[in-house]
């Protein structure tokens, strides 16, 4: 059985997914802890719930679900996982900070491997789903947990609005299209855990979500 953490990081409130189930093994979803304080209060997490951090998986390399690459993957000695679309917006991390003025990135090391949609991650007795869902990012993924009836979908759809699709690589039509054949096929009691905000479902999306 999964288990589902959500911590917000940096000064995007970005949320940050820990899933891991009884076997201890963990996963980290877009490591976005940004500060000193930030990321030495979740390794204190991680390792106070006795966990072993197998890999960080990402729904895509926008710089604030990033922050933290580096950090998690030398503090556990694990490596990234990422789609092959998405790697030249983790290229441009650098560049993009440097334009917002934002100080004291660590570089993301390069990813040890890549996903695509029909891909499972697996960890301790437990597997994702990974699909294909561009958009937001080129590259932009996400996980479900079918038997646990929860999507993690980055920065596709949120309460009550979806994703920003004026960043390089991004599409309007293809968010929509992503979002409609793909996250609103699930059943409508999955939970939706979204990159920024709250957590929503995919029913309440489909009734009220004013771009649908």
């Amino acid at each position: 059985m999964i288990t589902i953490e959500q911590h917000t990081f940096n000064p995007f409130q970005e949320n940050t997914f820990l899933v891991y189930d009884e076997t201890k093994e963990a996963l980290i979803i877009d490591a976005g802890c940004y500060t000193p304080a930030e990321k030495q209060a979740f390794k204190q997490l991680i390792e106070e719930k006795e966990l072993k951090v197998k890999g960080i998986i990402s729904t895509h390399s926008h710089l604030d679900h990033v922050f933290g690459n580096k950090f998690i993957m030398e503090t556990f000695n694990v490596g990234l996982t990422i789609h092959k679309e998405d790697l030249q917006t983790l290229l441009m991390l650098e560049e993009v900070c440097a334009a917002y003025g934002i100080p004291n990135v660590d570089k993301s090391p390069m990813p040890a491997s890549f996903v695509k949609e029909g891909d499972k991650i697996t960890f301790g007795n437990s597997s994702l789903d990974v699909i294909f869902v561009p958009g937001h990012a080129p590259g932009h993924i996400a996980f479900i947990a079918h038997e646990e009836k929860f999507i993690v979908n980055g920065d596709c759809l949120f309460m009550g609005s979806i994703g920003r699709t004026d960043l390089p690589g991004g599409n309007h039509q293809q968010l929509l299209d992503s979002i409609t054949n793909k996250i609103f096929t699930l059943p409508e009691d999955y939970t939706v855990y979204c990159g920024h905000g709250p957590s929503t479902t995919v029913g309440f999306e489909k009734k009220h979500n004013p771009f649908f």
